[in-house]
C-alpha cells in the first residue's frame, strides 16, 4: 500500500482530466476495473459535469525570470482548475490570487475552484511575505474545455445480488492521508475479496469526490438499489484512532456491523452520528436515495493539522496505520457477511420538544431530494474549496435540505444536527428563495 501510495503521490489529480485517467491506469495493473466516461454538459440531477482540466505547467516569475513560485515544484502551489493565464502583475494586483496559511507559515494549502472559472496560486506564507515589491509574470498553462468525468468501478460478484459498496476520491493532487490512503486499501481490500467466496457481492467505485457519486448515482439508479450497506473510504493512514460516522438511517447492518468490529479491537474509537457534509456519504445518503452507507476513517476530515496542505505528505502516512485499516475493514465485511442486512429500527432521530414558534414548526419538502443541488450556482456556497470558511452556514442548509422530506419540522431539524433553531430558520429562507424547498 505504501508502495502505490508512494507512485500515485506525484500525480496532478482534479476531478475530471488526465491526472484521474493515470491514476486509475495505475491500480487497473492490480484491478479489473471497468472505466466509465460522461461528457462534459450531461446533466446529472441538480448539476452538470463540469469542463475537462488538465495542467501542463505553471509558475509566477520574478522580474529577473526565477520560478519563485513553481508547480512543478508542487502540485498545490496550483489553484485546482485554474484557467490558462499569461500576463504581468505587481504584487499589489497579484497578492488576492495568493492563498496561504499564516498560522503554518511553512505548509502549503490546498484550494479548489471546480465551478467558478477563476485562477490563483497556494505557497508557504514565509514564502509569501518574503516576495519583493515589483511585478512578476503569471504562466499557467492549463485547458478548461469539453472532455469528460472518469471514474472506475469494479464489481466482486458474491452468491447473492445484495450488494456492499465501497468507495473512495481519487480527485485529489498529492495528499497522502486524505485520498490516497483510501485507494490504497480499497485496492487491497478488492483483491483480497476477489480471491474469495463470498455472500455477498461488493461493489468498489473509485470517484472524484462529489460530482463522481453524483454522476454515478444519476446513472446507476439500479445498481443503487441493490445496495444494502457501504463504507466510504478515506483518512486511513494516520496515526489516528478510528472513527465511524453513521449512516443517515443510523441503525442499519453496516452501522451495527462497524460499531461492533471497532468495539471487539480493544482500541481507543469513536462513533459519530450522521451528519451531510464530508464525503460522499452525504450523496448517498441524500433523501431521494438515503441507501445505507457509513464511513469509516481514522481521523477524520478537517480535524488534523495538516489536512488540505503539503503537510498531508508521505511523511505523515504510516505502513501499520494502512495495514490495520484494510484489516479492520475486512473485518467490517466479515460481519456483513455473517449477519442479517436489514435495519434494526426506524430512522435515528432524538425527541424534539415543542417548537417554539409556530415557524419552528414548519415542514418542507427538499425539491431536489437525489443528492445535495448545486449550492454553488445559486449563490449559496463559496466559490473557492479546500478551506474552512463558513463552513456553520454550509452545514445549516445541508441538514436542512437532508430532513426536509415532510416528516421533520425546523425544529426537528434543530434538535437532529444541534445547531441554533435560528440558523436552520435562515437557512431554510435561503433555500425556499433559492427554489430548492416547498412547504409541506
Amino acid at each position: 500500500m505504501m508502495r502505490l501510495a508512494r507512485r500515485l503521490y506525484p500525480i496532478c489529480r482534479s476531478i475530471t482530466g488526465d491526472g484521474v485517467r493515470e491514476t486509475l491506469g495505475v491500480v487497473a495493473e492490480r484491478l479489473p476495473l471497468e472505466l466509465h466516461e460522461v461528457a462534459s454538459g450531461t446533466p446529472v440531477f441538480d448539476w452538470t459535469v463540469p469542463p475537462e482540466w488538465n495542467v501542463r505547467d505553471a509558475a509566477i516569475r520574478d522580474a529577473a525570470g526565477r520560478r519563485v513560485v513553481d508547480f512543478r515544484a508542487s502540485n498545490l502551489h496550483l489553484v485546482n482548475y485554474s484557467v490558462p493565464v499569461a500576463r504581468r502583475l505587481s504584487l499589489a494586483e497579484l497578492r488576492p490570487r495568493l492563498h496561504s496559511l499564516p498560522e503554518r507559515p511553512d505548509w502549503i494549502p490546498y484550494r479548489t475552484s471546480y465551478y467558478n472559472e477563476t485562477w490563483g496560486f497556494c505557497l508557504a506564507h514565509r514564502q509569501l511575505e518574503a516576495l519583493a515589491e515589483g511585478d512578476y509574470a503569471v504562466e499557467i498553462d492549463s485547458t478548461l474545455a469539453p472532455g469528460n468525468l472518469t471514474w472506475g468501478e469494479l464489481l466482486v460478484p458474491g452468491a447473492s445480488s445484495d450488494e456492499v459498496l465501497v468507495s473512495c476520491h481519487v480527485c485529489h493532487p498529492s495528499l497522502a492521508n486524505d485520498n490516497l490512503s483510501g485507494i490504497a486499501v480499497c485496492t487491497l481490500l478488492a483483491e483480497e475479496l476477489a480471491a474469495t467466496d463470498r455472500r455477498l457481492s461488493y461493489r468498489f467505485l473509485f470517484i472524484p469526490g462529489t460530482i463522481g457519486s453524483i454522476t454515478w448515482l444519476a446513472h446507476n439508479r439500479d445498481a443503487a438499489e441493490r445496495v444494502r450497506a457501504g463504507l466510504v473510504a478515506a483518512n486511513l493512514g494516520d496515526p489516528g484512532s478510528y472513527h465511524y460516522k453513521r449512516s443517515r438511517r443510523g441503525a442499519a447492518a453496516i452501522d451495527r456491523a462497524a460499531e461492533a468490529v471497532l468495539a471487539e479491537t480493544g482500541d481507543r474509537f469513536a462513533v459519530e452520528e450522521f451528519v451531510p457534509f464530508g464525503y460522499d456519504e452525504r450523496q448517498y445518503c441524500s433523501p431521494g436515495f438515503d441507501l445505507a452507507v457509513g464511513s469509516l476513517t481514522r481521523t477524520p476530515y478537517g480535524r488534523y493539522p495538516e489536512y488540505h496542505s503539503s503537510a498531508d505528505n508521505l511523511d505523515f502516512i504510516r505502513a501499520e496505520a494502512l495495514a490495520g485499516s484494510l484489516a479492520l475493514y475486512r473485518r467490517v465485511l466479515d460481519r456483513l457477511e455473517e449477519g442479517s442486512l436489514d435495519d434494526a429500527g426506524a430512522e435515528a432521530a432524538p425527541a424534539v420538544a415543542s417548537p417554539a414558534t409556530p415557524e419552528d414548526a414548519r415542514r418542507y419538502l427538499n425539491t431536489n431530494p437525489h443528492c445535495e443541488p448545486q449550492l454553488g450556482k445559486r449563490g449559496l456556497y463559496g466559490s473557492l474549496g479546500g478551506g474552512t470558511e463558513g463552513r456553520d452556514r454550509q452545514l445549516a442548509l445541508l441538514w436542512v435540505l437532508n430532513l426536509s422530506d415532510g416528516r421533520h419540522s425546523l425544529a426537528d431539524v434543530a434538535a437532529r444536527s444541534g445547531m441554533p433553531v435560528a440558523a436552520i430558520r435562515e437557512a431554510a429562507e435561503r433555500l425556499v428563495e433559492a427554489g430548492l424547498l416547498r412547504e409541506a
